[in-house]
Protein backbone atom coordinates (compact mmCIF):
# COMPACT_ATOMS: atom_id res chain seq x y z
CA UNK A 1 0.00 0.00 0.00
CA UNK A 2 2.87 2.38 0.70
CA UNK A 3 3.74 2.52 -3.01
CA UNK A 4 0.19 3.29 -4.19
CA UNK A 5 0.12 6.97 -3.25
CA UNK A 6 2.26 9.74 -1.80
CA UNK A 7 0.77 12.42 0.41
CA UNK A 8 2.86 15.54 0.97
CA UNK A 9 3.40 16.89 4.47
CA UNK A 10 1.40 20.01 3.56
CA UNK A 11 -1.58 17.88 2.46
CA UNK A 12 -1.30 15.68 5.56
CA UNK A 13 -1.31 18.76 7.81
CA UNK A 14 -4.45 20.07 6.10
CA UNK A 15 -6.14 16.65 6.34
CA UNK A 16 -5.51 16.69 10.10
CA UNK A 17 -7.06 20.16 10.44
CA UNK A 18 -10.16 19.15 8.48
CA UNK A 19 -10.39 15.82 10.31
CA UNK A 20 -10.47 17.58 13.69
CA UNK A 21 -13.49 19.58 12.49
CA UNK A 22 -15.38 16.97 10.44
CA UNK A 23 -14.27 13.71 12.07
CA UNK A 24 -13.51 14.68 15.69
CA UNK A 25 -13.75 11.15 17.09
CA UNK A 26 -11.40 9.83 14.39
CA UNK A 27 -13.73 6.95 13.57
CA UNK A 28 -13.68 7.53 9.80
CA UNK A 29 -10.84 7.34 7.33
CA UNK A 30 -10.05 9.63 4.45
CA UNK A 31 -11.37 7.97 1.30
CA UNK A 32 -9.57 8.65 -1.97
CA UNK A 33 -11.50 7.36 -4.95
CA UNK A 34 -12.04 7.75 -8.66
CA UNK A 35 -15.53 7.97 -10.13
CA UNK A 36 -16.88 8.32 -13.66
CA UNK A 37 -17.71 11.86 -14.69
CA UNK A 38 -16.14 15.25 -15.06
CA UNK A 39 -15.14 16.95 -18.27
CA UNK A 40 -12.26 14.51 -18.91
CA UNK A 41 -14.11 11.28 -18.07
CA UNK A 42 -12.90 10.40 -14.55
CA UNK A 43 -13.05 12.48 -11.36
CA UNK A 44 -11.23 12.34 -8.06
CA UNK A 45 -13.27 11.99 -4.91
CA UNK A 46 -12.01 12.80 -1.43
CA UNK A 47 -14.16 12.46 1.70
CA UNK A 48 -14.26 11.04 5.20
CA UNK A 49 -15.86 7.61 5.18
CA UNK A 50 -16.25 4.38 7.10
CA UNK A 51 -13.98 1.52 6.06
CA UNK A 52 -15.51 -0.96 3.63
CA UNK A 53 -14.67 -4.66 3.55
CA UNK A 54 -12.24 -4.68 0.61
CA UNK A 55 -10.60 -1.29 1.16
CA UNK A 56 -6.84 -0.89 1.08
CA UNK A 57 -5.84 0.96 4.25
CA UNK A 58 -2.77 3.13 4.77
CA UNK A 59 -2.10 4.85 8.10
CA UNK A 60 -0.16 8.13 8.02
CA UNK A 61 0.30 10.11 11.23
CA UNK A 62 -2.87 8.71 12.80
CA UNK A 63 -4.95 9.29 9.65
CA UNK A 64 -6.41 6.24 7.92
CA UNK A 65 -6.37 6.51 4.13
CA UNK A 66 -8.98 4.26 2.45
CA UNK A 67 -8.83 3.26 -1.22
CA UNK A 68 -11.26 0.82 -2.82
CA UNK A 69 -9.78 -1.87 -5.10
CA UNK A 70 -11.12 -0.32 -8.34
CA UNK A 71 -9.69 3.11 -7.56
CA UNK A 72 -6.23 1.68 -6.82
CA UNK A 73 -5.74 1.13 -10.56
CA UNK A 74 -6.22 4.84 -11.29
CA UNK A 75 -4.54 6.23 -8.17
CA UNK A 76 -1.31 4.21 -8.25
CA UNK A 77 1.61 6.62 -8.24
CA UNK A 78 -0.34 9.81 -7.51
CA UNK A 79 0.91 12.58 -5.27
CA UNK A 80 -1.76 14.29 -3.16
CA UNK A 81 -0.73 17.84 -2.30
CA UNK A 82 -2.38 20.93 -0.86
CA UNK A 83 -2.02 24.28 -2.62
CA UNK A 84 -2.78 27.57 -0.92
CA UNK A 85 -1.44 30.17 -3.31
CA UNK A 86 -3.02 33.16 -4.99
CA UNK A 87 -4.22 31.04 -7.92
CA UNK A 88 -6.39 28.79 -5.80
CA UNK A 89 -6.58 26.76 -2.66
CA UNK A 90 -7.30 23.09 -2.20
CA UNK A 91 -6.09 19.56 -2.66
CA UNK A 92 -4.38 18.69 -5.92
CA UNK A 93 -3.71 15.32 -7.50
CA UNK A 94 -0.54 14.86 -9.55
CA UNK A 95 -1.30 11.69 -11.50
CA UNK A 96 1.53 10.36 -13.69
CA UNK A 97 -0.93 7.96 -15.38
CA UNK A 98 -3.29 10.68 -16.64
CA UNK A 99 -3.06 11.35 -20.36
CA UNK A 100 -5.40 14.36 -20.22
CA UNK A 101 -6.61 16.57 -17.39
CA UNK A 102 -9.19 19.32 -17.34
CA UNK A 103 -8.27 22.91 -16.60
CA UNK A 104 -9.41 22.75 -12.99
CA UNK A 105 -7.44 19.54 -12.31
CA UNK A 106 -10.43 17.71 -10.87
CA UNK A 107 -10.94 15.24 -13.71
CA UNK A 108 -8.70 13.23 -15.99
CA UNK A 109 -8.54 10.49 -18.58
CA UNK A 110 -6.21 7.53 -19.03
Amino acid sequence: MDQIITITDKALDQIKVISEAENPDGSKGLRLAVTGGGCSGLSYKIEFSDKKERDNVLELNEIKILIDPKSVIYLKGIVLDFKDGLNGKGFSFDNPNAKNTCGCGESFSI
